[in-house]
C-alpha cells in the first residue's frame, strides 16, 4: 500500500515542480511513511509515498521497465504477482527485484492496457510513457483503491489552462488533500454533488463532492495525452454468471476452495498481516482460513464499544478462543468517537451518513502500534452472498403480491430482528409500508427505494432542488446489460457500484487504515470469490436464510454460535454522541453565521434539523433524522477543514525521517535545485534516461 500523487503542467515553472511535488507527497505521507520518491520530466511529475510490504529493500518508487520507457508510480498490491512474473519471465523478461511494482511495470510494457485485466489484486496506478509522453492511470476492479483527478482541460476545471492550446492542468492523488500543494488550487463544495452523496448515501463512481475533482472508476483508466484525459474501462462486474451444476454439497467445497485460495494470495507479505474480527460469520471465516494457512499464531484485533447496544465483544471472545489467535481490543467510547471525529472526517475527505467510521479509524491505530501493516478483513461478503437485509427485503417486495398475508408478516419479522422497530408490535405499520414499495417508483432502482427514502430527506439540506438520483439513473439507464438483470442483480449491482466502493472500502476501510500506515486485504473480493458466489447464490435456497452456502461450506470449522446467529451489521452510535459530548466542533451548527459558511447548505432546513435533533431524547431520534444530522456535521467539518481552513486544521506533520527523494529528474528547463518545503528534501539518486 502507498500514496501517489502527480501532475501535468503546461505553466508550472520547471523550477517549481521538486517544492510542488514533495509537498504533495508530504500531504499524503501517512500512507506511505517507509520512503519516497518521484520522477520529474518535461511538464511532468509524479511521485509515490510508499509503505513497504514486499521486497522491502528493493521496491523503491517510481521505478522503471529495462528500457526505461516506462515510469511507474504504483498503490496497491497484486495478489498474483508470482504467477505474473513466471508468464513474463517465459516470455524473455528478466527482473532486478522481488517488487510487484516491477511486475506492473514489465506486464505493462509487455501487453499494455491489457495487463489489466490479467491483475488479481488492489490497486491505482501512473504509468508514464516517455516516448509518447502519454500518461496512464487506472484503478482495481473494485475500488479498493482510491484515485483522484482534476482535468483542468475538461471545462470544469479550476482555471488554470494554458492560453495556447496545450491544455489545462491535470492533476492526479490517491487522496484529494494532495491537490492543496499546487498552485491555485481551491477546493470547493459542490451542492449538486452534495445532493446526491446525501441521497445516495454515497458519491457516484467517478464523483466527489468537490467541484472539479473527480475519481477513475472502479474497473476503469485514463490517458492523458497532449493535455486532453479519454476514459475508458478494462473490466465490468460478473454478476450473471452461469449457475453451478454440482451438488450443494459440492457447491460447498466449491465457495470454501475459493475463499481459501483468495487468503492464500493475499497472505503474500514480507512482513506479518494480522486480521479484523468482528466475530462475525465473513470475519471469522478468514481468520479460520488465515490460521490454517499460516505457520505462526495469528494476531486478530477488534472494536469493543463501551456502548452495549453496539458491542459484539463477547462474539469475538469465542471465535478468537476457538481458533487460538492472539487477540487485543480497543474499548471506544462515545467520548473517543467525539473526540476523533474531525481526524477521521479530515482522512475520509467525503460526508458521512453515520460515525461508524471512527472505531475503525482508532482500530488502524490500535493495530499500528501494535506492529501490524497489513490486515485482512471480511469486507465485501455481504455484497458476495447476499448478506444484507436490503437483499431479501428486495426479494420479498417483488413476490409481495403472490403471498399470503400470512407469509408476508412472516417474512416482515425475520428481516432485522435486530431492531426494535421491526417488533411485532409495529408489523402492521410495516405490513402498510412494504404494500406501498411493491411497485417500482424509480425506473431501475427498485432495491433500493426503500432506503432512498432516508437519503430524500437528507437531500433536503441542499438548497438546490435537483433530482438527487437523476445522476444515478443516468447512470443504470448507461450500462449496458443492467435492465435485464432480475431485481436482487439490480440490487447487488447498485451495492458493488455505490455503498461498497464509496462508503465500506474507503470512508470506512480504506482511509481510516491508510491513516495509519496500515493496509487492508479483502478476501472476499477476490473475482474468482465474486464468480463463485453468483454461480451458487439462489441455486440452493430461496435468498431468505442469509449467507447459507457459506454457512455451510464451513459447517463445524467455526463455533456453531457464530454460523447460527442471525447477522448484527456493524454500527456504532450517531446524534447522541454529538449532543451528549458537546465537543467544540458543534459549533459549527449552532448558528445561523456558520450554516451560512456551508456553500449550498439549506440554513433554514437545516436549522429545523439541528433544533429538533437537540431537543429530541436518546432513542427517540429516527434513523433518518440521525443519518441526516450526521451528514450535516460531516460536511460542516469538512467545509472547515477543505474549504475554509484549506486543508491546515488537522494537517500533520510528517514524521521525522520522511524523505522524498528525487528517483529520476528530465526536465528540459534544468535550474537550480530550489530550497524544499520544511520537512522535504531533494536528493538525485540515480541518472538519467536520455
Amino acid at each position: 500500500m502507498c500514496g501517489i500523487a502527480g501532475f501535468v503542467s503546461p505553466t508550472l515553472d520547471a523550477g517549481a515542480m521538486p517544492e510542488v511535488m514533495a509537498s504533495m507527497l508530504s500531504l499524503i505521507h501517512h500512507r506511505g511513511p517507509d520512503d519516497a520518491g518521484y520522477y520529474l520530466d518535461d511538464g511532468v511529475a509524479m511521485g509515490t509515498t510508499r509503505l513497504s510490504i514486499v521486497d522491502l529493500p528493493m521496491g523503491a518508487q517510481p521505478m522503471a521497465d529495462p528500457a526505461e520507457r516506462y515510469w511507474i508510480c504504483f498503490n496497491g498490491e497484486l495478489y498474483n504477482h508470482v504467477e505474473l512474473r513466471e508468464e513474463l519471465r517465459g516470455l524473455g523478461r528478466r527482473f532486478r527485484t522481488r517488487s510487484d511494482t516491477e511486475v506492473f511495470v514489465q506486464a505493462w510494457a509487455q501487453w499494455g492496457l491489457g495487463c489489466l485485466p490479467r491483475l488479481n489484486g488492489a490497486f491505482a496506478v501512473a504509468i508514464r510513457d516517455v516516448l509518447t509522453g502519454d500518461l496512464f492511470l487506472a484503478r482495481d476492479r473494485f475500488g479498493k483503491r482510491p484515485l483522484f483527478y482534476v482535468d483542468g482541460a475538461s471545462g470544469d476545471g479550476f482555471g488554470l489552462g494554458a492560453p495556447d492550446g496545450r491544455g489545462g492542468e491535470f492533476l492526479f492523488a490517491s487522496e484529494m488533500k494532495a491537490f492543496q500543494a499546487f498552485p491555485g488550487f481551491r477546493f470547493e463544495l459542490d451542492p449538486h454533488e452534495l445532493a446526491s452523496t446525501f441521497a445516495v448515501w454515497t458519491p457516484l463512481p467517478d464523483r466527489t463532492p468537490f467541484q472539479h475533482i473527480r475519481q477513475v472508476p472502479m474497473g476503469g483508466y485514463l490517458t492523458v495525452r497532449g493535455g486532453r484525459a479519454t476514459q475508458g474501462d478494462y473490466a465490468a462486474l460478473e454478476l450473471d454468471v452461469p449457475p453451478f451444476t454440482g451438488s450443494e454439497r459440492e457447491a460447498a467445497a466449491f465457495v470454501r476452495e475459493a475463499l481459501r485460495e483468495s487468503v492464500e494470495l493475499r497472505l503474500r507479505s514480507d512482513v506479518e498481516v494480522g486480521v479484523y474480527l468482528s466475530g462475525g460469520l465473513d470475519s471469522s471465516i478468514v481468520t479460520k482460513l488465515t490460521t490454517d494457512l499460516s505457520s505462526h499464531d495469528v494476531r486478530t484485533f477488534s472494536v469493543e464499544f463501551e456502548d452495549a447496544a453496539f458491542d459484539e465483544s463477547s462474539s469475538q471472545q469465542v471465535v478468537a478462543s476457538h481458533l487460538g489467535t492472539l487477540h487485543s481490543s480497543i474499548a471506544v467510547s462515545h467520548a473517543d468517537i467525539a473526540a476523533n471525529f474531525p481526524s477521521a472526517v479530515y482522512h475520509a475527505e467525503v460526508p458521512a451518513f453515520r460515525a461508524a467510521f471512527v472505531p475503525m479509524y482508532l482500530l488502524s491505530r490500535h493495530a499500528r502500534d501494535a506492529g501490524i501493516k497489513v490486515i485482512l478483513s471480511g469486507e465485501g461478503a455481504d455484497e458476495a452472498f447476499l448478506g444484507y437485509s436490503l437483499f431479501r427485503e428486495t426479494l420479498l417486495r417483488a413476490s409481495w403480491n403472490e403471498l399470503s398475508d400470512d407469509e408476508r408478516m412472516a417474512r416482515l419479522g425475520s428481516l432485522h430482528p435486530e431492531l426494535s422497530h421491526f417488533g411485532p408490535a409495529n408489523r402492521a405499520r410495516l405490513k402498510g409500508l412494504f404494500e406501498q414499495f411493491a411497485v417500482e417508483r424509480l425506473p431501475g432502482l427498485f432495491s433500493h427505494e426503500l432506503r432512498y427514502q432516508n437519503g430524500r430527506f437528507a437531500a433536503r439540506l441542499v438548497k438546490r432542488r435537483d433530482e438527487p438520483f437523476a445522476d444515478l439513473l443516468a447512470l443504470t439507464d448507461a450500462t449496458a446489460g443492467y435492465a435485464a438483470l432480475s431485481p436482487v442483480r439490480k440490487a447487488q449491482w447498485l451495492e458493488y457500484k455505490t455503498l461498497l466502493p464509496g462508503y465500506l472500502l474507503s470512508t470506512q476501510g480504506e482511509r481510516m487504515s491508510l491513516a495509519h500506515g496500515v493496509e487492508n486485504r479483502c478476501p472476499f473480493l477476490d473475482p474468482a470469490v465474486v464468480r463463485a458466489a453468483a454461480s451458487v447464490n439462489l441455486r440452493f435456497d430461496d435468498g431468505f436464510e442469509e449467507k447459507a452456502i457459506l454457512k455451510k461450506a464451513f459447517w463445524g470449522e467455526l463455533p456453531e454460535s457464530s454460523l447460527t446467529r442471525r447477522k448484527q451489521p456493524y454500527r456504532a452510535p450517531g446524534a447522541t454522541v454529538f449532543k451528549e459530548q458537546r465537543p467544540d466542533y458543534l459549533d459549527l451548527l449552532l448558528s445561523d453565521t456558520e450554516l451560512r459558511k456551508i456553500d449550498g447548505i439549506d440554513p433554514v432546513f437545516a436549522r429545523k434539523l439541528v433544533t429538533k435533533i437537540m431537543a429530541t431524547p436518546e432513542g427517540e431520534i429516527s434513523t433518518k433524522e440521525d443519518q441526516a444530522f450526521v451528514y450535516l456535521l460531516s460536511t460542516a467539518v469538512l467545509n472547515q477543514q477543505y474549504v475554509l481552513g484549506r486543508g491546515t486544521h488537522r494537517y500533520t506533520a510528517p514524521p521525522a525521517g520522511f524523505t522524498v527523494r528525487t528517483i529520476v529528474d528530465h526536465r528540459t528547463s534544468r535550474r537550480p535545485e530550489p530550497a524544499g518545503p520544511a520537512l522535504t528534501e531533494a536528493m538525485p539518486r540515480t541518472g538519467g534516461l536520455r
